[in-house]
């Protein structure tokens, strides 16, 4: 972006709206003259080179089947390699630099492949050309841009003139000049047009099937298509006037016979092509450029700033995050976690615990009361809604998604034919890993705090700056939470919000007061929910011992000793599911967890639910003479996470002693194995980035083996691309007045050395061919330390392109083999594929009568494209109506109708867990009634 002074021009005095009737039609801008350009000069030298070789390319098939064979390899190769990269504008990124980075390793591989010029097609010219137009380009458009920038900013131009153009578009543009000017005048100016030239040649191979007649007749469109190329050269690419029409020009920038003081031989009276084309295509782009930043954005665009802001702002799209790239080696975030991690494990684990200062602080503050671990507020209602969610933020498409079907009043899906209507819970409780790889605070505001901001906005007093000292923090006019009818949060962490020892969760959830528009009352990590008809919430924190501490353990059993009744049913919330991970791991943990439920609770935990695993799967208990301490436990971290495999946990069975079998998994066990199959076929189309990793790690294993990987096919000698460029210029652009020998005197050798070695960067084969050829005749001693870097450096660029899709493939093939076979490896196999697609939530209903109905609500496919929702935008929205009551809340919907999460939800689960009957005891008979 310009600086911000917006100068007074005169299109900024002229009043409008005259010329807005004129001109309806407005266009996107910047126009798209950079993606015109390209198609249009991959269009003629498409017709160039057809026109003029392919008639002998046909011819010399069958002779040249072999290097046929290696083109259609080499050009297959290369399209594997830049696969990944087709479509993607992240910017800057790995996938940008690949567009130029392969096109030149590309058209440097083909230039040196054996019987590139005897099939027909002669490229060298053109890419010595193109080097000196290119940089020639660049320098010139610098200096237009810089000069167009001074007249904006003296007010002469337009306001949106101050847009500073993109260097990478600029670089763009000029290698479309550079290629068009060199395409076009090689085969208009130098190459000799084919008119009588007779083609002869033997049926065999593949064209024995033809007979003679077709044959000729089809050759013969060729001979027509020369005839019309050629017309098209004089006409349209034919040079603009003469020498001596430009006098000036010719004399001293052509032939610099100023400096001649009349002593120089008489010039040639006609202008090269490569001039009049250059000068064309660059006064295009000038012409195009002042049109566009001056008076065509005005006149196409006739609104004040302000409404143009506004416009804007409504056309945007929301600012979504995509999934964490676990296989980067580039990534920041990555890096982080990983130290966090291990300063987590060597430094808190064992000797620094958050919980025992929550509890310190807990017993300071209120007395030993636990006011600020225990919350009554639902516990007088007559019946109650609440969602069970985890393991969001990751991907902001698959989290916004999730928390768009949290935030709807109602939610209706389809079951046994009939139409259920869900209404909106007053109750959100999250299990852990808040936001991915990292608790940080980018991490926390971006991945977690903005998605359920754009699904349900906070009050319009909230700031993310405020910390709340006082907690809870209510609505003006309200006395107690009892009070409040707005839907509340609350949270626990997961291992991920560990990795800091907790001090990104203390200040995000503990410490604020709103996540979007739900109310977060909590102020320590775990906590305690009176529920109505006897129904408890316990959520129980963790940490990084997969278990709870011996303080949280003393608050929990009190509270079952003191409040739970006999007759009360209580879920336990955790944030991994122990008894999946320990039957996979075959391991134990969780022990003070265990004793609490068997020996505290002694069968009201009628409910285990957790996060940590990104599936829902959910197994019942399987009646039998012996005691029952839970009767279901339920998995579900599909909250905007990438996916897990369910069918590698499919056996399991048995938990406290108890039978259990399974009654949901989503997606199914079959789905999940199918799914697998993705890291044959889509590893590195989704992990690009594991090229830094994988590249690195190959090259240093098979460096010391380079010199004997390439044969030598190159001539003994550096710069033959420079020298045929000298010959070829010497021939077609003649200087009789020795302007090149001034020129170089001038740059103090700057010019041709510039030239030169860009040309030997460029001709990195023969680098490597050269010097292979010395390493083999005189061994790796011959070399200097400076030759041996950039021989390295050189196989490197190529090294690169050739291996890492072959490592990815070879890693992929791995992961699938082990989590499909082997059933290991489940959370690395998956992680690879970033999968956003099948996420869920699992809502609960207390019923009048005290049972719990339990619904599954699942997403097959997250939408990937999401604009402003129209129903949103022209909703009512006073300051004093909080965004709960409103009928649409949720400020993006997908671009398709028919994507929408509120459309395509589906149930995946239902079942119902009875209230305990209570037994009571007559004390007259001693009778038991119900």
């Amino acid at each position: 972006m310009g600086p911000e002074r917006q100068p007074s021009g005169l299109l900024d005095t002229l009043n409008m709206e005259t010329v807005r009737t004129i001109f309806t039609h407005t266009y996107p801008y910047p126009h798209q003259h950079s993606r015109h350009a390209v198609i249009a000069v991959f269009i003629g030298c498409l017709f160039f080179i057809s026109s003029e070789n392919m008639h002998t390319l046909i011819q010399k098939l069958d002779s040249n089947i072999k290097w046929w064979s290696i083109y259609a390899c080499l050009l297959g190769f290369f399209y594997f390699f830049s696969s990944p990269f087709i479509g993607k504008t992240i910017k800057p990124s790995y996938s940008n630099f690949s567009r130029w980075y392969i096109a030149w390793i590309l058209v440097a591989a083909l230039y040196h492949l054996p019987s590139f010029q005897s099939m027909g097609v002669d490229m060298r010219m053109n890419l010595s050309l193109f080097l000196t137009i290119y940089l020639s380009s660049i320098l010139f458009l610098l200096a237009f841009h810089v000069f167009f920038l001074g007249l904006w900013y003296i007010g002469l131009v337009a306001r949106v003139a101050g847009r500073r153009p993109a260097i990478l578009t600029i670089l763009q543009n000029c290698a479309v000049i550079s290629v068009a000017c060199c395409v076009f005048y090689s085969h208009c100016g130098n190459s000799a047009i084919l008119r009588d030239k007779t083609f002869e040649r033997r049926f065999s191979g593949w064209f024995t099937l033809w007979n003679k007649q077709e044959m000729n007749t089809w050759l013969a469109k060729f001979v027509r298509v020369n005839e019309f190329k050629e017309q098209v050269c004089k006409s349209w690419f034919a040079p603009v006037g003469s020498a001596s029409d430009y006098p000036f020009l010719s004399k001293w920038v052509i032939y610099g016979e100023l400096t001649c003081s009349g002593s120089c031989e008489e010039s040639p009276d006609e202008i090269s092509p490569i001039y009049s084309l250059w000068a064309t295509f660059i006064g295009l782009y000038m012409a195009n450029y002042v049109v566009e930043r001056s008076t065509g954005w005005a006149l196409t665009h006739p609104v004040s700033q302000k409404e143009f802001d506004k416009l804007k702002k409504k056309q945007m799209k929301p600012d979504f995050l995509e999934m964490v790239p676990w296989y980067s080696g580039t990534s920041a975030d990555l890096f982080k976690t990983v130290f966090d991690l291990l300063v987590s494990v060597t430094v808190f684990v064992g000797r620094f615990d958050m919980r025992m200062m929550q509890a310190a602080m807990s017993r300071a503050e209120v007395g030993g009361k636990h006011d600020d671990l225990l919350y009554d507020q639902f516990s007088e209602k007559d019946e109650l809604w609440f969602d069970f969610m985890a393991d969001t933020g990751d991907g902001g498409n698959s989290s916004y998604s999730v928390a768009r079907l949290l935030a709807q009043p109602s939610v209706r899906i389809s079951s046994d034919d009939s139409q259920i209507t869900l209404p909106r819970a007053n109750l959100l409780l999250i299990g852990g890993d808040l936001a991915y790889p990292n608790p940080s605070e980018f991490s926390y505001e971006n991945r977690l705090f903005r998605p359920f901001e754009y699904a349900l906005q906070p009050p319009v007093w909230y700031t993310k700056e405020h910390i709340a000292v006082k907690k809870p923090e209510l609505p003006r006019g309200l006395l107690s939470l009892k009070q409040y009818d707005g839907p509340q949060c609350f949270l626990i962490p997961g291992n991920h919000d560990w990795f800091d020892g907790l001090q990104t969760f203390m200040r995000y959830i503990c410490h604020k007061s709103w996540l979007g528009g739900w109310l977060m009352p909590q102020k320590k990590s775990y906590f305690a929910l009176q529920l109505p008809k006897g129904w408890w919430v316990f959520g129980l924190d963790l940490a990084l011992h997969c278990d709870i501490d011996v303080y949280q353990f003393k608050f929990f059993s009190e509270l079952i000793q003191g409040k739970v009744g006999d007759s009360d049913s209580v879920i336990i919330m955790t944030h991994e599911p122990n008894w999946l991970l320990d039957w996979y791991w075959e391991d134990v943990s969780g022990k003070n967890v265990t004793h609490l439920i068997c020996h505290h609770l002694k069968g009201r935990c009628k409910l285990r639910m957790a996060g940590d695993l990104h599936h829902y799967m959910r197994h019942s208990y399987v009646q039998s003479e012996k005691p029952v301490y839970v009767q279901h436990l339920l998995v579900n971290g599909c909250g905007g996470a990438f996916l897990h495999p369910t069918h590698v946990f499919s056996n399991f069975n048995n938990l406290y002693g108890t039978q259990y079998e399974s009654k949901a998994s989503y997606p199914s066990f079959e789905d999940s194995s199918r799914i697998a199959l993705g890291n044959i076929l889509k590893f590195r189309k989704k992990n690009w980035q594991f090229d830094t990793i994988g590249g690195f790690l190959y090259f240093i294993l098979a460096f010391s083996m380079f010199p004997q990987l390439f044969v030598d096919t190159m001539p003994n000698c550096y710069h033959t691309l420079y020298e045929w460029y000298r010959a070829v210029e010497s021939e077609h652009f003649p200087d009789r007045t020795g302007l090149r020998a001034r020129m170089e005197q001038w740059t103090f050798g700057l010019y041709p050395a510039c030239i030169k070695y860009l040309m030997s960067a460029f001709d990195v084969p023969e680098v490597m061919a050269v010097t292979r050829k010395n390493i083999c005749k005189n061994g790796m001693d011959s070399l200097s330390r400076g030759g041996a870097a950039i021989y390295y450096a050189s196989v490197f660029l190529y090294f690169w392109v050739f291996s890492t899709p072959i490592v990815s493939l070879i890693f992929g093939s791995y992961l699938y083999v082990c989590i499909n076979w082997l059933h290991i490896h489940f959370d690395e196999a998956f992680s690879s594929l970033r999968i956003a697609n099948y996420k869920s939530f699992t809502r609960f209903h207390i019923d009048p009568k005290g049972d719990l109905e339990v619904f599954t609500l699942a997403v097959d496919k997250v939408p990937k494209e999401w604009k402003l929702d129209p129903n949103w935008e022209g909703e009512s929205k006073q300051p004093q109506n909080p965004s709960y009551l409103r009928k649409h809340p949720s400020k993006w919907r997908s671009v398709s109708s028919q994507q929408d999460p509120v459309n395509t939800v589906r149930m995946v689960d239902r079942f119902v867990i009875e209230r305990t009957v209570k037994l009571e005891v007559d004390p007259v008979n001693g009778s038991i009634t119900h």
